[in-house]
Parts: C-alpha cells; sequence; structure tokens
C-alpha cells in the first residue's frame, strides 16, 4: 500500500501504468521500456501533504520502438487511470534513453554474424567463436555524421575459455565494432593492430592459481539483544533524532527524502532529496579502438535497476532492516531486487572524552551512526553507496569501488595505462559522481558561504606572524556558483539560512566538507567535457526547479552536450535566501595497480556534511556512557 507521495513504485503501480500505455495503443509488440518512473511532485505539494490525504500517483514511461527507433515519452496518472501527456523524443536533438539489458545479447549475435569483425578474430589465430565474448558499450558522441541519430552500441571483445571462466583477464585488443541496434547491423569495424591476447587467468577464486584460503581469522560477531534503535513505518526511519524517508530510483538508486533532525520539540529539515544524479567513468586511453570509452552509469546504464539482492553476513552485518526496490523490466512488467537496500547501526568509536586535570573527572561517549546503503554491479565495476547518518547530526556520503579493472593488451612503454599482469593493461580513468543536494536547511530560505582559512602578513595588526583568520564569501548568482575545492585553504562550502539564527545571533547552516580531489582531466575542449561538463567543477549551485533532475541533462546515451547543469545554470538566476540546490562533484583518479588485479580491493571516496552552528550547542549531551565505561 502506498502511504505517501515520495513512496517508490510498487508492482502493482508498475503493472496499471502499463496497462493504461497498452489501452492507449502504444504499445505494439516492438515496444520497449528502457526507464520507469515515478514523477515525483513538486516540493511545495510534498511539504504540503498532511498524512491521510488523497494524492495522484504519476509514472513516466520511455517508450523504444526497436524496429522503427521511433522514441516516446508518456505520463500516466494512476489515480484517473488515463494517459496524461505523450511526446515524441528526436534522438539528433536530444539522445537515447539508456541502454537495454535485452541489447547486451542482441550486439553479441550482430556481431559475432559480421565477416569483417569474423576475419578479424580469426586473423589473431582465434578459430572457435563461441569462445569470444562481445561486450556492448554505450557509444557517446564524437560529431559522426552517420552517428547522427542513431541507437548505436560500441563492441569490445574477450576470450572466455570456459563458461566459469572470468573473461577479462584476456582482451582482444585493437578491435572494435560499432553496431545499429536498431537495423541490427555493424556500421564499421575498426581494426587498428594486433595485439597479443593475454593468456594468465583472472579467476580469483581458483585455488589451484591463488592457492587456498586462510585459516586465521577469527569470527565477529555484532549483535543488539535488545534489537536496532531505529523503526520503520513503510518507507519512513526514525533514527535517535533523525527522520528521513527511503527513496529508490531506476536511474539514481537510492534516494533519502525529507532528512530532518529532532531538536527539542521541532523536526529541524536539513536536505528535501539526496542522491546521485549521475556518475561517469572517463578513460585516457586514446588508441583509435578506445578514445570513445566514456561511461555514464546513471543516464546510460541505469544504475538502480543494477542494484544487487544482498545477503546477510556478507554485505551487512548486525542487525540489519532490508528494504526491497521494484523496477520495472524492458517489457514494461515490475521485478522486485529483494533487499536492495541495506539498513543498519555501527559503532564508531569514541564521540567525545575528556580526562580533566582540574576537577579529575572522565567522560567518554561512543559514537554511533546508522548506515543505509546499496551495491549495483555496471559490467565490470561495482559500486556500494553508504549514507551515514551520526548523533551529532553528521551526514556522510561513501562510494566504495571494487570490482574488476576494465582490461586491455598492455604496450610496453605505454602512457596511458598500467601493467596489471604479463602482456594485461588497465587503461588509467576516473570514476566522477555527482551528488545532488536538494537543501533545506531549517526551510527554504537558504544560502551558500564560501569559507576558507587565510594567512595574515606581518604587520600592525598580526606583529609577531602567528594570526591567521578565515575568509566568507557569499554566492549570490548561479554564475558566482561554480566552484573548485581548495584543499590546501581548507575550503568549505556553507548552507545556511538567511532567515533563522542560532542563540548566537549566527545564521544557522550545515557544511559541505569536499575530498577535494581532482574533477575531469579530459582537455576543455573534448567530446567528454561537453558531455559531463557537472565534472568539470566540485560545486555547483542552482535555483530549485522540479524539472532540473539530472547533472549531465535526462537524455545522456549519446547526447551531443551542453544539458544538464550548464543549461540550468545559464539562467544565472539568484541564490542568495532561495530554495537552492547544491550538485556536488567527487571521485577517484585511478592508475591501476597490480594490486587491483584480479580483484580490486575497495577504494572510497565521498563528502560530508557537517552541522555550523546549526545547533546551539553540542547536541549528543544526552548520549549516556557505555555501561562499561560511566562517569568518573
Amino acid at each position: 500500500m502506498t502511504k505517501h507521495p515520495l513512496d517508490p513504485l510498487n508492482s502493482d503501480e508498475i503493472l496499471r501504468n502499463r496497462e493504461v500505455l497498452r489501452q492507449a495503443g502504444l504499445l505494439p509488440e516492438s515496444t520497449r521500456f528502457p526507464l520507469v518512473q515515478l514523477d515525483e511532485p513538486d516540493k511545495a505539494e510534498v511539504l504540503a501533504h498532511r498524512d491521510g490525504e488523497p494524492f495522484d500517483r504519476r509514472v513516466r514511461s520511455v517508450l523504444c520502438d526497436t524496429e522503427t527507433g521511433e522514441l516516446t515519452t508518456t505520463l500516466v496518472s494512476l489515480r484517473d487511470g488515463q494517459l496524461v501527456d505523450k511526446s515524441v523524443i528526436n534522438p539528433v536533438e536530444h539522445g537515447q534513453p539508456p541502454v537495454m539489458l535485452d541489447e547486451y545479447e542482441l550486439v553479441e549475435r550482430i556481431v559475432r554474424a559480421d565477416e569483417r569483425w569474423l576475419r578479424a578474430i580469426r586473423d589473431r589465430g582465434i578459430d572457435d567463436i563461441t569462445k569470444v565474448r562481445v561486450c556492448p558499450l554505450s557509444a557517446g558522441w564524437f560529431g559522426v555524421a552517420d552517428e547522427s541519430g542513431r541507437r548505436m552500441l560500441r563492441a569490445l571483445a574477450f576470450v572466455q575459455n570456459y563458461p566459469e571462466e572470468l573473461p577479462w583477464a584476456h582482451p582482444v585488443d585493437g578491435l572494435v565494432a560499432y553496431v545499429d541496434v536498431i537495423e541490427r547491423r555493424v556500421l564499421e569495424v575498426v581494426d587498428d593492430r594486433q595485439l597479443p591476447v593475454p593468456v594468465e587467468s583472472g579467476n580469483y577464486t581458483d585455488e589451484a592459481l591463488f592457492g587456498p584460503k586462510r585459516d586465521t581469522l577469527k569470527p565477529i560477531e555484532i549483535t543488539q539483544p535488545d534489537g536496532p534503535s531505529f523503526t520503520v513505518d513503510g518507507h519512513e526511519v526514525r533514527w535517535e533524532n533523525w527522520r528521513f524517508r527511503v527513496g529508490f530510483d531506476p536511474r539514481e538508486g537510492l534516494v533519502l527524502h525529507q532528512l530532518s533532525f529532532r531538536d527539542g520539540e521541532r523536526d529541524r529539515p536539513v536536505v528535501f532529496r539526496a542522491s546521485i544524479g549521475e556518475m561517469v567513468v572517463n578513460y585516457g586511453d586514446p588508441s583509435p579502438v578506445r578514445f570513445w570509452q566514456n561511461y555514464f552509469d546513471s543516464g546510460e546504464y541505469s544504475l538502480g535497476k543494477l542494484a544487487n539482492e544482498l545477503v546477510l553476513g556478507c554485505d551487512c552485518l548486525g542487525e540489519i532492516h532490508y528494504f526491497d526496490a521494484v523496477v520495472a523490466q524492458e517489457d514494461g512488467a515490475p521485478r522486485t531486487l529483494r533487499n536492495a537496500v541495506c539498513m543498519h547501526e555501527e559503532d564508531f568509536g569514541v564521540l567525545w572524552k575528556h580526562t580533566d586535570v582540574f576537577t579529575g573527572s572522565a567522560e567518554t561517549r561512543r559514537q554511533r551512526r546508522l548506515v543505509v546503503s546499496f551495491f549495483a554491479s555496471i559490467g565490470n565495476y561495482d559500486y556500494g553507496f553508504y549514507w551515514y547518518l551520526y548523533l551529532d547530526g553528521t551526514i556522510q556520503l561513501e562510494v566504495k569501488a571494487t570490482g574488476i579493472v576494465f582490461t586491455s593488451a598492455y604496450r610496453e612503454g605505454s602512457r596511458w595505462a598500467s601493467e596489471l599482469a604479463p602482456g594485461l593493461g588497465a587503461p588509467y580513468h576516473q570514476h566522477l559522481f555527482s551528488a545532488r543536494l536538494d537543501m533545506m536547511v531549517d526551510g527554504i530560505s537558504n544560502a551558500v558561504d564560501e569559507v576558507q582559512a587565510q594567512r595574515v602578513p606581518i604587520g600592525a595588526e598580526n606583529p609577531h606572524g602567528n594570526a591567521f583568520t578565515r575568509s566568507v564569501t557569499r554566492l549570490a548568482r548561479e554564475s558566482d556558483a561554480a566552484r573548485g575545492a581548495d584543499p590546501g585553504s581548507g575550503r568549505t562550502w556553507h548552507v545556511v539560512n538567511t532567515e533563522r539564527t542560532n542563540r548566537l545571533g549566527q545564521p544557522v547552516g550545515y557544511a559541505l566538507h569536499p575530498q577535494g580531489y581532482p574533477v575531469l582531466l579530459a582537455d576543455p575542449g573534448s567530446s567528454i567535457a561537453k558531455r559531463a561538463a557537472f565534472a568539470t567543477k566540485h560545486l555547483w549551485v542552482s535555483r530549485y526547479a522540479a524539472d532540473e533532475r539530472y547533472p549531465a541533462g535526462e537524455f545522456v546515451n549519446q547526447n551531443h552536450g551542453g544539458a544538464g547543469i550548464p543549461a540550468f545554470t545559464a539562467r544565472d538566476r539568484g541564490i542568495d535566501g532561495e530554495d537552492i540546490v547544491l550538485w556536488h562533484t567527487f571521485g577517484l583518479t585511478h592508475f591501476p595497480r597490480v594490486e587491483d588485479w584480479p580483484v580490486m580491493p575497495v577504494d572510497y571516496c565521498g563528502f560530508t556534511l557537517k552541522p555550523v552552528g546549526f545547533f546551539d550547542r553540542n547536541p549528543t549531551l544526552d548520549v549516556p556512557p557505555n555501561h562499561s565505561c560511566g562517569s568518573a
């Protein structure tokens, strides 16, 4: 049963959406559903909603006719059972909807039937074509006139010697096929050079190759005899002073709605909506068969639809609450992802501590955090998205990147790749994420101050040279707010309420602490820099608009660029004392190590939101001591 306008779509709603579209005559046999999403109501409508009040549920679908290539978006009212809107999408102007799972198998069949590609495979000494796995990948856009408007994928290949073998150890390099999935044919085969296929296996679970499992690790048991400290009502969660809603979107994955913190008798809002709006993995190999490798895992691959079904004791430890996710398959029917989202508490060391020299008192309190997470597997890589809520009001996002690095044949002396194993390379690349943070710090009248440390030269005010201070700069318009991090100055961005102050008269706020790792390293004139313009700055701030959801635009696949944040902020709206959205770019620049093969240990990136003047004092003074470390 749907209780709230922001609850994720359920199976019945997805089926009803499909039936309305069928009755409207929009579902010939060749039609597929690349994407089906809840059409989330406007912020004002959600804030005005009261429990028990009726509300409409609208579903937005993208339809693709796999015979003609025609693209259509639809909007269905589930309350009225009616088609509300229908629009035809021009792929030349807007781009394509996400890649569909059906197309993976289709592309392998098409490529394996192409004589040019088969000749190139045989020329490499590979006679058994059934051992060659075709890897379809998003095509991007590079200004080639003959590719304009086509629905395309580009296909690399790997050798898989037996069904259980991981093929990533054996790339067939120097060869790529360009495929039109609507016309079902190979447009072009690029055969740049013949490189040896690496032979060493990468099957990391094979003890015959990598040795037996160690037997020295002793069990760790995590128990909460009295149960967890959180409560769950549908998709609403309450934990300590936190209150929020768990959402799930087939494109963005896990979404947190309406995060608020209980302070006295009032639930004080902090963030209205928090999600990963987009992520891009851009590769740095300029060779003729790899220059196009840039993947938008949300907009091109529907990150949420690729969520793992999590397993207790493997992905999550402790007293766990799981949320299922329901997504629409390509036929428009629902599919339930069991245990897609995991929630649990973790001890996180010392919260605060002091032993006083004057009074002899000694006090220690333990920190605890609530973890809400999901994992998605996109081809070779796996990503975990972990939202942490802390007792002191801190919010943190940590992304865990693992899986298998994308491989190539290694060319001796390469400037663009690392050697991982004999003859096996991994191109340099970045993983760049864009967090969309629809802020609501104590209300919707918010502004952003850029705050950083500032040296003070020796002078009349600083005769001994020991002084230092900080600078505070208000970002008044969208044109002011495309900003880079500066770790050397400790730059942070404070989201403050322009109408509310704490007991000292200071504006209440939350500070965004970036990691400050490199943004997009591709040349500014490159195709990827135009398509992933969001990733060229660590911070963008825009005025809230309900239809401005995606950092790289709505249709990312084969989009020519310029959509998303650049278009949003080109309006140069005022953002001082307004309803604002922060777009924060963070990520990893990866020069793969030999230790990243054959499976990569987790690498981490993320950001932190910390209260700054939001409370009148430390909000955790009421946390009791652990039973084993009472007050002294």
